[in-house]
């Protein structure tokens, strides 16, 4: 009995069909289950049954990894009652099973990791796995010189009880800084900047680990990741 389940909801976890929407589609044919077909959603069918919808054979997908170019204005969260989230620019069955691997503040851009691989997940936001984030930041003020040298030390932020790790500060221009962190603590980057006595205006993130935003991805579009950018998460 353990290896059982309903027809319904067979469909439904490999597909972006709803019961209700399993059910219509039973009754008007167009699901087979080892090349009969069912008309009844609530019918008992074997995990290891070959199920069909129009013709199609219907296999439970294997783990997914997505590159997302966040824009301006969406939360890194899978629901949210204000603002509209990153899950909302996916258009990919069963896509409330993903989870976003480095979250952004709304008013971040750039690079967002999705997946439903916990272990992969873990990878890239644990500290102890050493994926370091790069961001791209315009500042209000100009940056100083010997910023390189404090944020390579580590800066103490408000309310923390230890250093920030070594960060690598890049000066583009005067106020227009690249900077690489190897931590996640709360609105970091923004943070660190102001305890230099200076504000972050506008923050992209470039790059996570060997993995960098693509170039050709507009805002708000997104593609699978390939399998050498799944396999440099180690």
């Amino acid at each position: 009995m353990a290896n059982l389940i309903r027809l319904d909801k067979a469909v439904s976890q490999v597909t972006d069909l709803s019961r209700t929407d399993v059910k219509r589609a039973a009754w008007a044919g167009r699901i087979t289950v080892n090349g009969e077909v069912v008309t009844n959603a609530a019918t008992k069918i074997q995990v290891s049954d070959e199920l069909c919808l129009d013709g199609e054979p219907l296999h439970e997908p294997g783990p997914r990894y997505i590159m997302l170019n966040k824009p301006l204005g969406y939360v890194s969260a899978t629901k949210d009652g204000e603002h509209p989230t990153v899950l909302d620019l996916i258009d990919e069955p069963n896509k409330e099973k993903l989870h976003i691997a480095g979250r952004l503040d709304i008013d971040t851009t750039g690079l967002v990791l999705l997946t439903d691989d916990g272990q992969w997940s873990h990878k890239v936001t644990s500290p102890n796995h050493h994926c370091d984030k790069t961001y791209y930041a315009l500042l209000a003020e100009k940056i100083e010189e010997d910023a390189v040298a404090k944020l390579a030390k580590g800066v103490w932020l408000n309310n923390e009880k230890k250093r920030t790790k070594p960060a690598k500060l890049e000066i583009l221009f005067a106020n227009e800084v690249r900077i690489t962190i190897g931590e996640g603590r709360y609105h970091q980057v923004k943070r660190m900047f102001a305890a230099l006595g200076n504000k972050v205006l506008e923050l992209h993130r470039e790059k996570i680990g060997e993995i960098i935003l693509d170039e050709e991805l507009q805002e708000g579009d997104y593609r699978l990741l390939t399998p050498e950018e799944i396999a440099s998460i180690n």
